[in-house]
């Protein structure tokens, strides 16, 4: 390719498309660049090929010999160029790729995939586990579940599920519990990098400014739900967190209050990419697990 690289791919693209489209104006519109850079791409082009590809007339722009002669080629060679990119761009359609955070997906999602397995059977989804938010435009992510208020820029948002918290604790220490103020007795477990904090449960039940005795703290809140699992306290939960624990009965809710955050579950994916069938798919049985999770608490 000794003799492509005598030449800026640029000025191709300002020639092909000025020949095609027949005016500086139009070929300027379809680059996204002005008319005056699109004519210097031309002049500098020919310039460096030592031919002359356009004449100027009041009808705008006419090819030349030289340009007739080069036009075929060149249309053909940008169209191919366009195939390969719009080729290395397509997906696997039955492959789907989420992103979820690690607690997310260890307490909720991993346990129920057989159930979409079973349902979906020609899908393979490909679990990316982290809390680092994935670039949608750029990462082979096709759609993200997050947590948060959704003030997150340049994505698509759909509401999942609001979020409410609540304590849980073992059925023996539940059993101890009669009414709220009767928790300020417990040690609790708590999770260092929480989005809220006990007084957000606390002040919904009238004991806003007391204090809650930590035992033990962790930076993950999955260790936070072993450590109430195995007794070391009492944990201020959440649904997709506590669901399978509570509905075996490793845990259980003391009180019947819970308390939005704020926060929320929400679907996430590109604005620019349109939704295949295999994202549809998961998005339709996620509502309806995250409706009998709810329903089941």
């Amino acid at each position: 390719m000794k003799d492509l690289n005598a030449v800026h791919l640029n000025g191709l693209r300002a020639v092909e498309a000025a020949g095609r489209l027949g005016s500086l104006k139009a070929a300027a519109d379809e680059l996204g660049v002005t008319i005056g850079a699109v004519s210097q791409q031309i002049i500098k082009t020919e310039q460096q090929l030592g031919r002359v590809f356009f004449e100027r007339s009041p009808r705008g722009l006419v090819l030349t010999p030289a340009g007739e002669s080069l036009m075929p080629r060149l249309k053909g060679g940008f169209e191919m160029l366009d195939q390969a990119v719009a080729s290395a761009r397509r997906r696997d359609e039955s492959i789907l790729t989420i992103s979820v955070a690690p607690v997310f997906a260890a307490r909720w999602l991993v346990p129920r995939l057989d159930r979409f397995a079973g349902l979906f059977p020609d899908i393979r989804l490909r679990i990316d586990a982290t809390t680092t938010h994935a670039n949608l435009e750029t990462s082979d992510v096709d759609i993200g579940i997050r947590v948060g208020s959704g003030q997150w820029p340049g994505v698509r948002l759909e509401l999942l599920l609001e979020q409410e918290v609540f304590p849980v604790c073992t059925p023996a220490m539940a059993e101890k519990l009669k009414e709220p103020a009767d928790i300020l007795q417990c040690e609790a477990v708590i999770d260092g990098r929480s989005m809220f904090s006990w007084e957000t449960w606390l002040k919904e039940v009238g004991l806003s400014g007391r204090q809650m005795t930590a035992r033990h703290v962790f930076n993950e809140a999955s260790l936070c739900l072993d450590a109430a699992i195995a007794g070391q306290g009492v944990m201020l939960a959440w649904q997709t967190l506590a669901a399978y624990a509570l509905s075996v009965g490793q845990l259980k809710i003391p009180f019947g209050v819970r308390v939005k955050t704020g926060f929320a579950h929400y679907f996430v994916t590109s604005p620019n990419r349109r939704e295949t069938r295999t994202i549809t798919a998961f998005k339709t049985w996620v509502r309806e697990e995250i409706a009998q999770t709810r329903d089941g608490l």
